[in-house]
């Protein structure tokens, strides 16, 4: 049995906004508690991301008490956003998914609209369990997910980081490098693997919280923004192009389905209850 442990866990309230690192962190059946409830929407309500909009990355939500959240950027005023009651919800396209959510108020869509200098709309995932399932392609019955990517969450190991960035080091965009984790944006980083171990895990337990491995993470340009600028550049995708690619995929990290419930923390040990069949990911 493989031995590693939690580096860092992390958050993000809103989907495509800056993420927060915590000590600990509640797990749902859809995600770590607070994680991604909220996204924007443009006009015609397709999710907004740092795909279509870097300047994103450098959009602070914070927490409060009650589910609300403090939207801050720089040069801006914050603002307050309250939960908001479900009484009326819109329909959301998330990568061709239509998910049902509740519009914040009128003063939380001007701020974001002013910020990004188009009209969006916030909108808050009021009733997880039931909103949106996970890919029945990979999914088992009744698996539900907030608005991440595709899963509720996202693991990646420090190994594997150091491996890559090596790799850049060695390419065509080695100025680039070394890229922090950040750029992957996942809800846990674990430390004292091999490079790329976690492409063979099937099972894992986090402290006292058992996953499944639903597969490889398959990575978009979401990669290539810098967290801190909201600059693009090539890399890491250059690098897993020549050096990850699966089944058409550029993969850097795998996403999990949590099996029981629980509490993660920084330090609880990452332990490996099962493997995949050899060539399989």
């Amino acid at each position: 049995m493989e031995i590693a442990e939690v580096q860092s866990i992390h958050l993000y309230p809103v989907k495509a906004f800056q993420g927060l690192a915590a000590e600990a962190a509640v797990v749902e059946p859809w995600g770590l508690a607070g994680d991604r409830r909220w996204a924007l929407i443009d006009a015609g309500g397709k999710v907004v991301t740092q795909r279509e909009q870097p300047r994103l990355a450098l959009a602070a939500a914070a927490p409060l008490a009650g589910g609300g959240l403090r939207l801050s950027a720089s040069g801006r005023a914050a603002v307050t956003v309250e939960v908001p009651q479900p009484t009326a919800t819109v329909p959301v396209n998330i990568f061709g998914q239509k998910v049902e959510a509740v519009p914040a108020a009128a003063e939380a869509h001007a701020w974001c609209s002013a910020y990004l200098g188009s009209d969006v709309r916030l909108v808050h995932l009021d009733d997880p369990a039931s909103r949106r399932p996970v890919d029945p392609e990979y999914a088992l019955p009744g698996e539900m997910v907030s608005f991440a990517d595709g899963y509720p969450l996202l693991v990646t190991a420090s190994a594997s980081l150091d491996a890559l960035n090596s790799l850049i080091a060695e390419g065509r965009h080695a100025a680039e490098g070394p890229l922090p984790m950040n750029r992957f944006r996942p809800s846990v980083v674990v430390r004292g693997t091999e490079p790329w171990a976690e492409d063979a895990w099937a099972r894992v337990s986090v402290g006292e919280v058992d996953f499944r491995v639903a597969r490889a993470c398959g990575r978009c340009v979401v990669t290539t923004t810098d967290q801190g600028t909201a600059a693009r550049g090539r890399e890491p995708l250059y690098t897993l192009a020549r050096h990850r690619r699966f089944d058409g995929s550029l993969v850097f990290g795998q996403n999990l389905v949590p099996l029981t419930p629980g509490t993660i923390r920084v330090g609880d040990p990452v332990r490996v209850l099962e493997r995949r069949a050899a060539g399989s990911r």
